[in-house]
């Protein structure tokens, strides 16, 4: 496994909001990406783990699996109002993924909201594995 430096980057984009999240491994591009969108959801420092979910998500290939990846941590954050501080990979198979999720309940006198976001996208959604380990590229939609 390489050693990444940079878990994520933000990425400029006219209508919605970008990352680039790296790993040495596809687990961790998984775990990175939803460090980078949980970052821009709300501000992190603040935000204890107190409560963990169970995330499954599944696709036929690498862009599909991480949308879903994604896109269950959103609705479960969303549907219980959570804020997370962190998500982890527990198991990684052929077109599945299994984690957990860490944070707790919003709360607007101790957590700052970011920016809200209403969806992941396909628009420009890549995987791939490079020479100095994994790369994914997303978009929400804000």
């Amino acid at each position: 496994m390489r050693v990444v430096k940079r878990p994520f980057e933000i990425i400029e984009h006219p209508a919605d909001v970008g990352f680039i999240a790296y790993g040495g491994s596809f687990g961790e591009v998984l775990e990175n990406a939803a460090l980078a969108m949980m970052s821009l959801g709300c501000e992190r420092e603040a935000i204890e783990e107190r409560e963990r979910r169970e995330i499954r998500a599944s696709g036929a290939d690498n862009e599909a699996l991480l949308f879903d990846w994604l896109a269950e941590i959103l609705a479960v954050a969303d549907a219980e109002g959570l804020a997370f501080r962190r998500a982890e990979v527990t198991q990684l198979g052929e077109g599945e993924a299994r984690g957990v999720a860490y944070g707790e309940k919003f709360d607007k006198a101790r957590h700052r909201a970011g920016t809200y976001i209403k969806a992941v996208t396909y628009h420009e959604l890549r995987v791939e594995e490079t020479g100095d380990g994994w790369r994914a590229r997303v978009f929400l939609d804000v």
